[in-house]
């Protein structure tokens, strides 16, 4: 998971094979691969890897939702960390109590995700939490979304020179 280049690698290689799973047994059906038809996954296992791509989904939302940004994402930091703790939550509680080894499997490594993401939030702190909410207040793209919306809002014309908006934003760019 810490290795930058391959963080989605696990989600796009299980996405990938899940369309061409079609495919892959119409090719399988050829005569000519007889001896790697045991070799094609069964519906229980493709069952299996829906559930560890819904699993996996939210991790790779919030990295390139992050990744993405033009701004400051710092004041963001426990959203982010809040769902991904809401997610893991959930997925541990649907997790039916039946014994299955896949479904211990998973249950042990979300716990384990669980385990590793709590150790980077413990680095929240109270001197960090102080300049999460000073970021969060001082983002200017943030600010200037609330000018628009407090605009539209009051019927003001976003093209008006003495609408907050416009202000805030030839200032901003200033």
């Amino acid at each position: 998971m810490d290795v930058k280049t391959r963080r989605h690698s696990t989600l796009e290689l299980l996405e990938c094979a899940h369309r061409l799973r079609e495919f892959t047994c119409v090719w399988l059906q050829n005569p000519k691969y007889t001896d790697s038809r045991p070799l094609f996954t069964t519906q229980d296992k493709w069952t299996i890897v829906k559930y560890v791509m819904e699993v996996l989904r939210p991790f790779q939302y919030w990295t390139l939702w992050i990744s993405k940004r033009h701004t400051v994402t710092s004041h963001q930091t426990i959203i982010v960390y809040n769902d991904m703790f809401n997610h893991m939550d959930g997925v541990m509680q649907a997790l039916p109590k039946k014994k299955t080894p896949w479904k211990e499997d998973l249950f042990f490594t979300v716990k384990l995700a669980g385990q590793k993401l709590s150790k980077y939030y413990a680095e929240v702190t109270p001197t960090t939490d102080t300049f999460l909410i000073s970021a969060h207040i001082l983002d200017p793209f943030r600010k200037l979304r609330l000018c628009r919306k407090w605009a539209k809002g009051m019927d003001i014309n976003p093209e008006d020179k003495t609408s907050y908006s416009t202000q805030y934003q030839e200032t901003f760019v200033k």
